[in-house]
């Protein structure tokens, strides 16, 4: 579980330094071919399940006529009644959530929306009846894994030669449904490393109504939906260059009204509402932490969970800086990449990737245009190394083969573990890759600055591999990572171990590159 707070302590960090250190003046010494290559120290910091952890969901079961019966039951109840069940509910929960009061009056409006007349119900009823139709979900209670970290987007008030981060990890709860959340902190110039207390309340990301449509992105994609193209345009051109998914809708219900002779309309119009709802904008109050929130799965492709979010700090040619994360939407039988992009972790807006080249899992951005394009690392065929080049961050049509499994320990497939790194040697490209019973283990090559298709080497054995302590979970034998990030003369590496909990591992940067050099 995690604590109020978490600081590796000052003996901690001297050990850490001093292994360091050991590594760095000593000779050099082999990997061990069934464990780590010995640059990395691990630190003592577990993140692990919570299940006190807790968000609320609404709650809908069984269709309308169940809703109505619920309402009908509550109706029955003396004014008196209701004022005494609210006040236990609320004494129950209350505490357990920030304005929860707010969140009983959404879900009542939603119930409302299927029973018209439950708007004449008293305030107290009302929240009632929404209190019934409310659950909480324990999004931590079975895993917390798969980590990212970068540079937080706010850098004020920390100590010369420090960084402050924000740490994504893939939460999973009932029914192995995946959601991310965050943790932030401030690693120090000494290498010493504070994460911000947890927040008492956590808060699902609501979908804003008020996500603008550029029309000619949204057409474009519409198109790779192979839709009707006179069907499109009798909707498309009621509306102006930026609209938002209500005017969508009216425009859509227009066309219905005004031809309804034209049957084929429909397959249409579904498309045009499916992106709208896949392409949404999700918020969190401007008051509320970014270590409070939770992205929940909102859209059909993400029904079944939002897994391994690969955040990037993206600085533009024209030193705009914006992030980034790709992650892998789970629909219970498909898996489609998707893009989220931000500039303060409290708006977010969610993306559909397109394109042939838009396949498979863990694709990872790099940090900066190479030539004027963007460019992805990918693993398109679940086997290989790919790259991507795209002047349009939104489609990606082909992939060109870097590399492929050589060394024993990744014969079954290698793929990224996160973005590249920009290191004065080249790009620091962590990997992951799968050998023998299934063992995941993470490795490290270092690609040419100009043209990353030039691998200047890669380490021959792991750079880290699941140890005993790490070797058991929920699948078992992998260790994992999303991201890592690079702050003075080390590498800082948080990872999974065996999809259940979460470590963290620091790696002298120049002795990695040394050693991929020579390699």
């Amino acid at each position: 579980m995690f604590h109020k707070a978490i600081r590796i302590n000052r003996f901690a960090i001297q050990l850490a330094r001093s292994l360091l250190m050991q590594t760095t003046m000593g000779s050099e010494k082999p990997c061990l071919p069934n464990g780590d290559c010995d640059l990395v120290t691990r630190l003592p910091i577990r993140f692990s399940a919570d299940e006190s952890w807790v968000v609320t969901r609404p709650f809908f079961p069984g269709g309308e006529a169940r809703v109505r019966n619920v309402c009908a039951r509550i109706a029955e109840l003396s004014d008196d009644d209701v004022a005494e069940m609210l006040a236990n509910v609320k004494a129950n929960f209350d505490s357990r959530h920030r304005h929860i009061d707010l969140v009983w009056h959404e879900h009542f409006n939603q119930a409302a929306k299927l029973v018209p007349s439950l708007g004449s119900a008293s305030d107290s009823r009302k929240l009632l009846i929404g209190s019934y139709f409310t659950m909480e979900y324990a999004f931590a209670s079975a895993a917390l894994f798969n980590p990212s970290i970068t540079w937080h987007p706010d850098q004020s008030g920390i100590g010369e030669g420090s960084l402050r981060f924000i740490m994504s990890l893939r939460a999973t709860g009932e029914g192995h449904v995946s959601s991310i959340v965050f943790r932030t902190g401030v690693i120090g110039a000494n290498h010493e490393i504070d994460f911000d207390p947890v927040p008492e309340h956590r808060y699902r990301m609501k979908v804003s109504p008020d996500r603008r449509f550029e029309k000619p992105l949204f057409c474009r994609k519409l198109r790779e939906l192979v839709v009707d193209e006179d069907a499109m345009n009798l909707v498309m051109d009621s509306l102006g260059n930026g609209f938002t998914i209500v005017e969508l809708e009216h425009a859509i219900e227009k066309a219905h009204q005004d031809h309804p002779d034209m049957y084929w309309l429909g397959e249409t119009t579904s498309s045009m509402t499916w992106l709208a709802r896949e392409n949404y904008m999700v918020t969190i109050s401007p008051d509320a932490s970014i270590p409070e929130m939770v992205i929940f799965p909102q859209s059909d492709n993400e029904s079944m969970g939002i897994e391994d979010l690969r955040l990037v700090r993206f600085v533009d040619d024209d030193s705009t800086v914006r992030y980034f994360g790709t992650y892998s939407a789970y629909n219970g039988t498909h898996v489609l990449p998707q893009l989220v992009e931000t500039s303060d972790f409290h708006e977010l807006h969610i993306h559909t990737l397109n394109g042939a080249a838009v396949q498979n899992k863990g694709m990872a951005l790099f940090p900066r245009r190479i030539g004027g394009q963007y460019c992805m690392s990918s693993r398109i065929d679940g086997e290989n190394l790919y790259l991507m080049f795209s002047d349009n961050i939104h489609f990606w049509e082909t992939a060109t083969l870097m590399d492929a499994p050589r060394r024993p320990w990744e014969f079954i497939q290698i793929g990224n573990c996160g973005s590249p790194i920009e290191t004065s040697e080249g790009w620091l490209l962590l990997t992951h890759g799968v050998g023998p019973m299934r063992r995941y283990c993470i490795g490290a090559m270092l690609l040419d600055l100009d043209d990353p298709f030039r691998v200047i080497g890669d380490l021959r054995e792991p750079l880290i591999a699941p140890s005993e302590q790490e070797r058991e979970g929920y699948v078992p034998n992998v260790v994992y990572t999303c991201g890592a990030i690079m702050h003075g003369d080390c590498l800082f590496v948080p990872y999974a171990m065996s999809d259940a909990a979460t470590g963290f591992a620091v790696v002298p940067l120049q002795r990695l590159l040394d050693q991929l050099l020579r390699s």
